[in-house]
């Protein structure tokens, strides 16, 4: 056992050294990122393309949009040309350049707005256009059927890391005890002076099947499988009704990650109710239609669009986000009024390929959330102004929804 522990002791220092030589050698392989730019000239620049140009154009690929790719723009045209066109395309096209009329002509001769910006700002948008990485994407598993949805977390790799942690040093634990027993065997095997019970106690083989023979074994076993049973039986009550993780498949893949995350569309853009009425509404073919007039007009799933609008009949989108009938949620009062995030209920719908119910929208978790969350627009607001009073007469200085009625039940059931 002590040489064991000399030999792992003396081979740990040389282990090092070669972890941290192949460490070196990793980071020295990877390029370094040359801008060649200002950060605050580049951020300026993303910046004003994200605001003005993302509906359009896409900064970092080729990829067409309503225009071209601007990805290796600054190889194609100079500066000087750029400038006057960001400022009036059509005043450059219709001085005759070749390149601009060439171009409107094959862009269906789509008309750019005119941008009163300075030539700073302009040089600030193509200093990001030549810096912008395009946006990671995650190949699909093949065998992975349309809809399923079954996202790997960080959270759950860390887990696996752990468990693989735990197991190793469990093996590792199970390794030395059974080295201690080997030699602590063998030490006794060479002692001359134990009685016959010791000589007996030593020589006896070690039997694994009588350990599950054992009535308490078998106690444990059943009372372990009876618990497992009770718990399985109690999660699937208590899960009824429930979807969360719900992730239909629909008539047509629409990748909110494209659109709202990509091209930064504002969820109001499509679901017109969010603000301003109890249901977000789901967004009509028209809605699709003002920007699809245009762009891949030649898509399969596209044509699905045309075809629902010649016929004049609704997109049958399968609904995720679904309230039992007894249950009042009005949207305007929580994204209008509370001024709460979509992501707060919904998730990271700006990430999602496929859309899916990530909160458990049950009466706990709503429950929850108004005993946590603080009415923000109390101060200076007249229509709290009593309430604020009387409740800094109680001591509380900051109101929750639970303090303004936010747990009646007649607050979500009618």
């Amino acid at each position: 056992m002590i040489a064991f522990t000399k030999t792992i002791t003396r081979w740990l220092p040389v282990w090092g050294l070669v972890f941290l030589f192949s460490w070196q050698v990793a980071q020295a392989q990877q390029p370094e990122e040359k801008t060649g730019a200002d950060p605050a000239l580049i951020a300026a620049g993303e910046a004003l393309f994200t605001a003005n140009c993302t509906s359009c154009h896409a900064a970092a690929t080729a990829e067409v949009v309503v225009g071209p790719g601007l990805k290796g723009i600054m190889e194609r045209r100079s500066m000087d040309w750029l400038i006057p066109w960001i400022k009036n395309s059509q005043a450059v096209i219709a001085s005759g350049d070749k390149y601009a009329v060439d171009l409107f002509a094959k862009y269906n001769k789509s008309v750019m707005t005119s941008f009163a910006f300075s030539d700073a700002e302009i040089k600030s948008i193509f200093a990001y256009v030549q810096n912008a990485k395009p946006p990671v994407t995650v190949t699909a598993d093949p065998l992975t059927k349309s809809g399923d949805t079954t996202t790997s977390s960080s959270d759950g790799g860390y887990f696996n890391i752990l468990l693989v942690v735990l197991m190793f040093v469990m093996l590792l634990i199970f390794t030395v005890l059974v080295l201690l027993l080997s030699v602590i065997n063998r030490f006794l095997n060479q002692k001359t002076d134990l009685s016959e019970a010791d000589i007996e106690l030593v020589g006896q083989k070690f039997n694994v099947f009588k350990i599950f023979q054992s009535r308490p074994f078998v106690t444990g076993v059943t009372l372990l499988f009876v618990l497992v049973l009770m718990k399985t039986g109690m999660d699937g009550l208590v899960d009824i009704g429930m979807q969360q993780g719900y992730a239909p498949t629909q008539p047509i893949p629409f990748s909110h990650k494209l659109h709202a995350g990509q091209y930064q569309i504002d969820c109001g853009y499509c679901h017109t109710g969010v603000y301003k009425g109890k249901s977000a509404t789901i967004p009509s073919a028209s809605t699709c239609m003002n920007c699809h007039n245009q762009i891949k007009r030649g898509s399969p799933e596209i044509q699905k669009i045309y075809t629902a609008v010649e016929k004049n009949r609704p997109i049958e989108w399968v609904r995720v986000h679904n309230l039992p009938d007894l249950a009042y949620f009005n949207h305007a009062q929580h994204t209008n009024v509370a001024g709460l995030d979509c992501a707060k209920c919904h998730g990271e719908v700006r990430e999602m390929e496929v859309v899916q119910q990530r909160a458990p929208l049950t009466m706990g978790w709503c429950i929850n959330c108004h005993r946590e969350t603080i009415v923000e627009h109390a101060d200076n607001n007249a229509y709290y102004d009593k309430l604020l009073a009387y409740h800094q007469k109680q001591g509380i200085k900051k109101m929750t929804v639970e303090n303004i009625g936010g747990l009646e039940c007649s607050k979500c059931h009618y």
